[in-house]
């Protein structure tokens, strides 16, 4: 871990190395007036808006829309199947059901799903989630795009499983944008010492805009899992359609959120935006990039990290960056070499290759302190957003 000194409080990261753009955020974060004891910067951070993905803030008395980010509740599910082999016939013909029951990237169901799928409406009323509720029941159980996957791996445990990585679609976008307006307006109103450029624009956790901000992110958090739920029972369904098997209860971690935890002694709004929990003994998740091993693992509590660790891989170069510096071929050969199924076939889909993310392998080492590896994945089979 490194600690950087030259702020209003402490910034701890575990890496070697990030990006200028990045460490600017940092620093902004750093010298809010609200936060709390030290910034702590997971593994696989790099730029994001207004605050680094792979970023942990903690806050006294405040909340900031910006700091959880558009896709609220976004998170991964992983499930252990009681297979210890497919083969890939059978792969393929699982992979294909699941895109036929499965809408991925900008497509939604045709008709509404069972409302038994949904958190109810336990929202406050008149604001965006009830706005949005009916498109809502379109999206439930579709992936998206960008870098939200469903995979199918083989564990070091010996058995078969499957993951989704997904969020709350264009719900918990639409929640982000409101109350981000709010806050920015607000903040205009008051005059706040943070400058509007540095994209943090907050809301008092005991205002009117606050509370229905918290209820309405509580519920996108809820609605991203009740949909990654919902993929994971269409998986086990095409599973089950092409070979006798049962699946263990689902595991479940966001990793865009904000919640109250206390931490040091006092009670904070705790922001991890692309970095979950990992409170000890806590099971979590480190997906890698399709074509590189994901992990199970187990919180091992470290307070310095606010009981946080890494999402996943983190990008080392962008989407327009990848497309253009990437080799089409030898990102496909590097798959086919390991015998994977994917979707890689034209230079568009080098934004997620393999080559566009950073080496898991590293960034588990760096955050030997935060977690523990029980299962190392190993992908056989990827759909794409």
């Amino acid at each position: 871990m490194q600690i950087c000194h030259t702020e209003k409080i402490p910034i701890k990261m575990w890496l070697d190395e990030i990006e200028e753009g990045a460490m600017q955020q940092l620093r902004n974060l750093a010298n809010l007036p609200f936060a709390f004891k030290h910034i702590a910067v997971m593994p696989d951070s790099h730029q994001g808006y207004g605050m680094p993905i792979g970023g942990v803030l903690a806050t006294k008395g405040m909340i900031i829309p910006n700091a959880v980010g558009v896709d609220i509740g976004c998170g991964v599910c992983a499930m252990r199947s009681d297979l210890e082999h497919v083969d890939r016939e059978t792969l393929k013909k699982i992979l294909g059901g699941i895109k036929a029951s499965i809408p991925v990237g900008f497509e939604h169901h045709r008709t509404p799903q069972d409302e038994r799928s949904m958190p109810g409406k336990g929202f406050p009323k008149g604001v965006v989630c009830e706005r949005e509720y009916r498109s809502a029941t379109f999206q439930i159980g579709t992936l998206g795009g960008g870098n939200h996957f469903i995979e199918v791996q083989k564990g070091s445990d010996g058995f078969i499983w499957a993951m989704v990585h997904s969020g709350s679609r264009n719900l918990g976008k639409q929640v982000a944008d409101h109350y981000n307006r709010i806050a920015v307006r607000l903040n205009e109103k008051w005059n706040s010492p943070v400058p509007h450029a540095h994209e943090l624009a907050y809301l008092p956790e005991d205002s009117d805009e606050g509370r229905d901000y918290i209820e309405e992110m509580k519920y996108c958090v809820e609605f991203a899992f009740r949909s990654r739920k919902l993929m994971m029972e269409r998986i086990a369904d095409r599973f089950s359609a092409n070979v006798a098997c049962s699946f263990e209860p689902v595991i479940n971690i966001a990793h865009n959120y904000a919640r109250k935890e206390n931490h040091f002694g006092q009670d904070v709004w705790v922001h991890r935006k692309g970095a979950t929990s990992a409170k000890k003994g806590e099971t979590g998740i480190v997906p890698g990039s399709q074509g590189t091993k994901s992990y199970i693992v187990a919180g091992k509590g470290n307070p310095e990290s606010f009981e946080s660790c890494s999402h996943g891989a983190g990008r080392k170069m962008g989407r327009k960056q990848a497309v253009r510096s990437l080799d089409l071929q030898e990102e496909i050969r590097k798959m086919d070499a390991q015998g994977i199924l994917h979707g890689i076939r034209s230079p568009r889909e080098l934004d997620e290759a393999p080559g566009a993310y950073k080496d898991i392998a590293d960034v588990m080492k760096h955050q030997a302190d935060l977690v523990e590896v029980l299962v190392e994945l190993s992908p056989l089979g990827v759909v794409k957003g």
